[in-house]
C-alpha cells in the first residue's frame, strides 16, 4: 500500500483554509455592506442620483406710500453646471462658447471656474431672464442646467439707498431696511428634489417632490419718492453750494409720526454696492440714525418749553442780557458776543441768545431740565425700528455724579455738551407740532401678505408737555422765522416757524474743532402743522450760520412739498380789522 504525501496534503489544506478565510472575509463584508453598513451606503447612493437644494421664495417688494416700487424683485435663472461634466477640454470650451453665446460671458471664465472647483457643480451665470433661459434650455448640453432665482432690482435708483439697504447673492438683506425686515419680505425657504442621471441631468419620469417656497410679503413705507427725491435734491444743492462734507434731511408728519423723506449724504450705488473696499463700508450707514452731533441753538427750543411748560416763563418775560453769564468760574457769552440789555423770552430764540438759555435753564434747574430732556426723547433710540439706531449721550447729575458740573447744564441749554441724532431732534420738534405729544417715528404703514394686510397704527410714545405750552412755541417759532431775510427763506402764501443751530464739531481730543454743523428746523404751516423738516449740513465752507446754510433747502422743500400735499394756505381775512 502507498503512503499518502505529507506535502500534498498540507498545501492542499493551506489552499481550503484560505478559500475559507476568503469566503468567510467576503460574507463579512456582505454582513457589513448589506447589514451593518446599509444605511449609509443607500443615503451615499440615493445622493448621487437624487438632489435635494433649497428654492428661495419671492421677496416682498418695498413700496413708497403710494405704491411705487423702491425695491421689488424679479424672477430670473442661474445657469448650474456638473463639474464632472466638463472634465474634457474640448467638450468643455464648446459648451462655454454655447452658454456665452446666450448670456455674452466669456467662456474662458466659466471654464475655469468648472475646472477649478472643487464641489459638484457651480454656477456660470447668474439671473437669466426667462428667455435666455429657454435658450439655454434647447441647447440640450450634458451636465448643464437652469437653477430658478430672482434678482433684486431698484426701480427708482439709488433713492434712498442707505434707509432701503441691499441683499446679498443668498437674498438676504445686508443692510438697511432690507436687513430690518428680512423676516417681513424674506418670505420662506423651499425644498425641491429630483432624480438626475450619471450626467447630473434631471431626468424627466424619475422621482420628483417639491416643497414650495413662501413668498415674502410686500412692505407699504411711509416714504413718499417725490419727497424723498426732492430732499436728496435739496442736500445735494446745498452740500455743493457750501462745499460741505455732507449732511441729512429729515420730513415728518407731526400728526402721525410718518417719516416721508429720510435723505443721507455722502450715499452709495445702491445698484452695485462695493464691498471689496473697507473704506467705503461707512457709507452704507443710515446716518440720521447712526451719526451723534452737538445741536447747537436748535436745543433752545427744548430749554425753552421747559420753562415754559413749568409755569416759569412766558413769551413776554422780561431778562437782561449783560452778554455775559458766570456759571461757577466758566464764563459764558453770546455767539457774536453781544450784550442785548433788556430781552424777552421770545427774542432770547429770535436772536438765539446763549446767555439767555443758560438763564432759562438755571430757572428750570438740573432735575426738571433734564427730566424734559429724557421727556423729548433724548438719551435712547427713538423706536424707529432701525438697525444701528443710537440713543444720543445725555450727561446729568444723575448718571455722571462725579464728572457732571453745573456748567454742564448751562452749555446744554443752547446745544453743547450733548448728543443727539438728526431723527431724534427731528421728532423733538414734532412734539412740539403736535400739541406737545412725542410719536415713535412711522416707517412702515401696511405689511400686504399672501393672506391677509396688517395696516400699521401711529404710536404715540408720552405728552412732553400741554398743548397750550406747545402752541407757545410754535408762536415763538414763528417770530424767529420772521427775522430771517426773505432771500433765505420766504415761503409765500403760508405761515411758518423754525429755528436755526451752528455747532462746532467735536474733536477727538474732546475739544472743539474750527468747523461746524448749520441746521434748521422747520414747521409748516404754522396755523396747523403738516410738516417738520429738519436739515443738517456737516462742515459747510464759508459762513456756517444755519440761516445761511441750512433754512433755504427747508424754504424749497415745504414750498413744494405743501400744495403737492394738498396742503392749501389759510384763508385770507377778506375784512381788515380797524381800531
Amino acid at each position: 500500500m502507498a503512503s499518502r504525501n505529507p506535502g500534498v496534503n498540507w498545501r492542499l489544506g493551506v489552499v481550503v483554509a484560505i478559500i475559507i478565510l476568503a469566503t468567510l472575509a467576503l460574507v463579512a463584508r456582505l454582513v457589513q455592506l448589506q447589514i451593518l453598513d446599509h444605511e449609509r451606503y443607500a443615503t451615499e447612493a440615493r445622493n448621487i442620483h437624487v438632489t435635494s437644494e433649497t428654492v428661495s421664495g419671492r421677496r416682498g417688494a418695498l413700496l413708497d406710500r403710494n405704491g411705487y416700487p423702491l425695491a421689488a424683485s424679479k424672477n430670473t435663472y442661474d445657469v448650474m453646471v456638473e463639474v464632472k461634466a466638463w472634465q474634457s477640454p474640448i467638450d468643455a470650451g464648446q459648451a462655454a462658447a454655447d452658454i456665452a453665446a446666450v448670456t455674452g460671458g466669456d467662456p474662458k471664465d466659466m471654464v475655469s471656474v468648472v475646472q477649478g472647483a472643487s464641489i459638484y457643480e457651480i454656477a456660470v451665470s447668474r439671473s437669466l431672464s426667462y428667455d435666455q433661459a429657454t435658450r439655454i434650455r434647447d441647447l440640450g448640453l450634458p451636465g448643464v442646467r437652469l437653477l430658478s432665482s430672482n434678482v433684486r432690482l431698484y426701480p427708482e435708483g439709488n433713492l434712498a439707498a442707505p434707509l432701503v439697504g441691499f441683499v446679498g447673492r443668498d437674498h438676504i438683506g445686508l443692510t438697511g431696511l432690507e436687513a430690518d425686515l428680512e423676516g417681513v419680505v424674506g418670505g420662506g425657504s423651499g425644498t425641491l428634489v429630483f432624480e438626475r442621471d450619471g450626467l447630473g441631468n434631471q431626468i424627466a419620469f424619475g422621482d420628483h417632490s417639491e416643497l414650495p417656497p413662501l413668498p415674502g410679503s410686500d412692505v407699504v413705507l411711509t416714504i413718499d419718492r417725490f419727497i424723498q427725491r426732492m430732499a436728496e435734491q435739496e442736500l445735494d444743492k446745498a452740500i455743493k453750494e457750501h462745499e460741505a462734507s455732507g449732511g441729512t434731511i429729515i420730513v415728518v408728519q407731526p400728526e402721525t409720526g410718518e417719516i416721508l423723506a429720510m435723505a443721507n449724504r455722502p450715499s452709495f450705488d445702491l445698484i452695485n454696492p462695493d464691498l471689496s473696499d473697507e473704506s467705503k463700508l461707512a457709507l452704507f450707514r443710515n446716518r440720521a440714525i447712526t451719526d451723534q452731533y452737538e445741536p447747537g441753538s436748535v436745543f433752545k427750543l427744548i430749554t425753552a418749553s421747559a420753562a415754559i411748560d413749568l409755569g416759569l416763563v412766558a413769551p413776554d418775560t422780561w431778562w437782561y442780557d449783560e452778554g455775559v453769564v458766570n456759571v461757577n468760574g466758566w464764563t459764558i457769552r453770546n455767539w457774536d458776543l453781544s450784550a442785548n440789555g433788556s430781552q424777552t423770552v421770545t427774542q432770547i430764540l429770535a436772536k438765539s441768545l446763549n446767555t439767555g438759555a443758560a438763564w432759562l435753564a438755571q430757572q428750570v434747574g438740573p432735575k426738571d431740565f433734564y427730566d424734559y430732556v429724557y421727556r423729548f426723547g433724548f438719551g435712547e433710540p427713538s423706536g424707529s425700528g432701525l438697525g444701528g439706531e443710537v440713543g444720543g449721550r445725555v450727561r446729568t447729575p444723575d448718571n455722571d455724579p462725579d464728572n457732571w458740573r453745573p456748567v454742564d447744564m448751562a452749555t446744554n441749554s443752547f446745544g453743547q455738551g450733548i448728543s443727539v441724532t438728526p431723527l431724534q431732534m427731528a421728532m423733538a420738534v414734532t412734539a412740539i407740532a403736535n400739541d406737545g405729544k412725542l410719536m415713535k417715528p412711522m416707517l412702515v404703514k401696511e405689511i400686504i401678505g399672501p393672506d391677509s394686510t396688517q395696516v400699521a397704527e401711529p404710536e404715540a410714545v408720552r405728552q412732553v408737555m400741554s398743548p397750550e405750552s406747545a402752541r407757545t412755541l410754535l408762536d415763538i417759532m414763528g417770530v424767529v422765522v420772521q427775522g430771517i431775510p426773505p432771500n433765505f427763506l420766504d415761503i409765500r402764501g403760508y405761515k411758518v416757524g423754525g429755528k436755526t443751530g451752528t455747532a462746532n464739531l467735536v474733536s477727538g481730543s474732546g475739544g472743539y474743532k474750527d468747523t461746524y454743523i448749520s441746521s434748521f428746523v422747520g414747521v409748516a404751516p404754522l396755523e396747523d402743522p403738516k410738516l417738520v423738516v429738519m436739515v443738517k449740513i456737516d462742515e459747510p465752507k464759508g459762513v456756517p450760520w444755519g440761516t445761511v446754510v441750512a433754512a433755504p433747502a427747508f424754504d424749497r422743500i415745504a414750498q413744494a412739498a405743501l400744495p403737492y400735499l394738498k396742503i392749501p394756505p389759510p384763508e385770507p381775512a377778506l375784512v381788515a380789522e380797524t381800531r
